[in-house]
């Protein structure tokens, strides 16, 4: 027996479908962005070390200040305990870590604010914290632990490793002269020489993790653009959300028309003249002196709505003339319930002042 299998009921499973701007805004409302955390971490790692070599002598000139207190305090180590040392010595102590810390905290905190703004944007959801039951879900776990993001993270790590001793290795083949005679300089040219050499590898590894976090980046957009893309289905699904559902829609048209065409039939029994083609359109006019200036049409229809006109124009001893070329400008130029243009003027009196007359021999 021959199994027929309809494989488009797979097409629409198949992302296809270029994201809708309301599909982005929902996924951002979601806390789902565009983020590299390699270049939120390279940067933060830069603006740190420069941090620390724009404030770095202030950091060490207070550093020593301290140390030679504390010195003069061991000098004093009967009065170190007495209540009132206990807390200036505590308030020194504080005063010292916010003094070295504080500023390249304050550095790092808004290089990082920075660099996640210029990737997000502001953006504040809570949206990410509620409980999704899918994340404790073995299944899941497994999928995630053996997923392509997983397998990119670790390739990310091994060649941030290999990079960075790499980078070590040449840097210290290249300064190893340097390197081993430090220890022969003077104490302070000694410590401002190797603060130049870490400064020196530092940019160098820095340099070489953005390099890796542009790339980071760039696997990121392609991943999330791709996360976005949009199945038929999907698409037709959110039209429905955000333009109704074309069939209700085509319905309530209907149901419009309807009432509309109902509405105009009535309106026939109270025509003056209804001018026909004969057999193909019919324009039910009226003419009210009280209202307006001019006549305007009442209804109007081809095909079966002409048919219905006539009939109903007939029921009520409404006359019917034939003008072919006046039947055809009135339907094509006049919508209902407009007064007829002044280019007509003419042709319709003729019609009216026919009416009339037939009305009065009566």
């Amino acid at each position: 027996m021959d199994i027929k299998i309809n494989l488009q009921l797979f097409a629409d499973a198949e992302k296809t479908e270029k994201p809708t701007p309301k599909k982005r805004r929902d996924t951002r409302e979601e806390g789902h962005v565009l983020q590299s955390k390699e270049i939120s971490a390279a940067f933060i790692l830069l603006s740190t070390f420069l941090g620390i070599k724009i404030f770095g002598r202030l950091i060490f000139d207070f550093i020593i200040d301290f140390i030679l207190d504390v010195y003069k305090q061991i000098e004093n180590v009967d009065q170190l305990f007495w209540e009132d040392n206990l807390m200036k010595n505590s308030l020194k102590i504080i005063t010292f870590y916010i003094g070295t810390i504080a500023p390249i905290l304050l550095v790092s905190l808004l290089s990082g604010l920075i660099i996640n703004y210029l990737q997000v944007g502001f953006l504040f959801t809570t949206k990410p914290l509620g409980i999704k039951f899918n994340r404790i879900n073995p299944i899941e776990g497994f999928k995630r632990i053996f997923s392509k993001r997983a397998l990119v993270e670790l390739v990310k790590s091994i060649l941030k490793v290999i990079l960075i001793g790499y980078v070590a290795y040449s840097f210290i083949n290249k300064n190893m002269e340097e390197i081993v005679s430090l220890s022969k300089l003077d104490k302070n040219v000694m410590l401002s020489t190797f603060v130049s050499l870490l400064f020196g590898f530092s940019i160098r590894v820095i340099g070489m993790l953005i390099i890796l976090a542009l790339f980071d980046y760039l696997f990121q957009w392609r991943e999330y653009e791709k996360n976005l893309m949009m199945t038929k289905e999907e698409l037709k699904e959110e039209y429905k959300q955000t333009e109704g559902d074309p069939q209700i829609k085509a319905k309530i048209r209907e149901r419009q028309r309807k009432i509309a065409m109902a509405r105009m039939i009535q309106e026939v029994p109270k025509a003056d003249v209804i001018i026909t083609n004969p057999t193909h359109i019919a324009v039910a006019l009226k003419y009210d002196r009280d209202l307006y200036d001019s006549p305007y049409v009442v209804a109007k229809g081809a095909g079966i709505i002409a048919e219905n006109i006539k009939r109903i124009g007939e029921e009520n001893s409404i006359p019917l003339v034939e003008n072919r070329e006046l039947a055809w400008a009135l339907y094509n130029t006049v919508d209902i319930g407009d007064l007829i243009p002044e280019e007509l003027y003419e042709a319709v009196a003729e019609v009216l002042a026919y009416v009339y007359s037939l009305k009065d021999n009566l």
